[in-house]
């Protein structure tokens, strides 16, 4: 499977990542940490994303991730808004 269940997404939200890999959850630091400012990813996060990924994976990561960061920003500049391609449904 590619990407995110509609069920790992709700759980993103929530900052629930209890149901993620070791792996899984040092991305999200990671990309939470490249979203703030100043970005800062301390040593310690460095050093556990490397017991998970090789230094090309980490840099091929990251790129990922600041391309993200600066298509929301963009977006944010000039208020474009989701099509509303995707939304989680509700649990029933």
């Amino acid at each position: 499977m590619y990407g995110l269940s509609d069920d790992e997404i709700a759980a993103l939200l929530r900052d629930d990542v209890a149901r993620f890999s070791a792996a899984e959850r040092a991305l999200i630091r990671m990309a939470d940490a490249l979203s703030g400012a100043p970005v800062n990813v301390s040593d310690e996060l460095y050093a556990e994303l490397r017991r998970h990924f090789s230094e090309e994976e980490l840099i091929e990561l990251a790129a990922d991730a600041a391309q993200e960061n600066y298509r929301a920003r963009w977006n944010r500049v000039f208020d474009v808004g989701s099509e509303a391609l995707y939304c989680v449904i509700p649990q029933r």
